[in-house]
């Protein structure tokens, strides 16, 4: 008998119990996602906007300093053959790849995931069931419906079918009034990790300007649904300085082509700065 009157076996089972207990915490794969390691450590992260299929422009951005790509399938021709291609030229990269893909469906968000996406970005939420496939097919079961298929993932871990849905992230855009009006459920949908302001078209859906009153309570009611819901809240680079923002879309490649030449030239780039819009970035 141990001290006390316990049997031996006891303690033993107990301190077996724990021993497999520190195991399998110093065993567990890290994030191997750096976007969401630093928001988790209440940083901000910065992507740069992807339009075109040269994987030489990818890679020159992706080893540039952006936290992350976002790469454009909603508003370009982009192929998701092009962007794999892109994606594997540079998997070494410190910027981790997010694909805005055209909508919810299962073939986007399985095609983004399997050729390498850490992150799906899904535009024009407006409805509840949107939000809930948008989370559905982009994680494994018992999370998700993603069905497991073929594709070049593996290149981030040889466990990426166990840590894949730890490492996803499901970027929802409210772009509307009709999804401001749902805005609390949009960001209470369980594995939406961020919800984005969309300043551009937002405008555009309204007819109101970016300095009008009427506007900004449709964003500062996106913002407050979100941060209520504690969730990461994205938005323009040109918002870096707001409240609450820590994910931003940045510049594409024109601009900073143009800022790179002005640099070049003069040795300044005028107007441009953290918060700055250029024009790519918001919609």
């Amino acid at each position: 008998m141990a001290a006390g009157g316990e049997p031996m076996s006891r303690n033993l089972a107990r301190l077996v119990l724990v021993g497999l207990l520190a195991i399998g915490v110093a065993s567990a794969d890290p994030l191997y996602n750096t976007v969401k390691q630093k928001l988790m450590d209440g940083k901000k992260v910065v992507g740069g906007t992807v339009y075109t299929s040269d994987p030489n422009i990818y890679c020159a951005m992706a080893n540039s300093g952006f936290d992350f790509l976002w790469i454009e399938m909603q508003h370009s021709p982009l192929t998701y053959d092009e962007v794999a291609k892109m994606i594997w030229a540079c998997k070494d990269a410190p910027a981790i790849p997010f694909i805005r893909v055209p909508g919810p469906t299962p073939g986007d968000l399985q095609k983004a995931t399997d050729i390498g996406a850490l992150g799906v970005i899904i535009p024009m939420i407006d409805d509840i069931q949107q939000a809930k496939d948008a989370v559905t097919y982009s994680k494994y079961p018992p999370i998700g419906k993603r069905s497991s298929g073929g594709g070049q993932y593996g290149f981030w871990s040889k466990n990426y079918r166990q840590t894949a849905n730890d490492n996803i992230m499901i970027v929802v855009m409210i772009e509307s009034p009709a999804g401001v009006d749902i805005a609390d459920e949009i960001a209470a949908v369980d594995g939406i990790d961020v919800v984005f302001a969309a300043s551009g078209d937002m405008g555009s859906f309204t007819g109101y300007s970016r300095d009008d009153p009427r506007y900004l309570k449709l964003i500062n009611r996106i913002h407050d649904a979100t941060l209520g819901a504690k969730k990461w809240l994205a938005g323009p680079q040109a918002w870096y300085d707001w409240d609450g923002y820590t994910f931003f879309q940045g510049p594409g490649e024109s601009s900073l082509i143009k800022t790179g030449a002005q640099v070049t030239l003069t040795g300044t780039a005028p107007g441009v700065r953290k918060n700055q819009a250029t024009g790519d970035e918001g919609h």
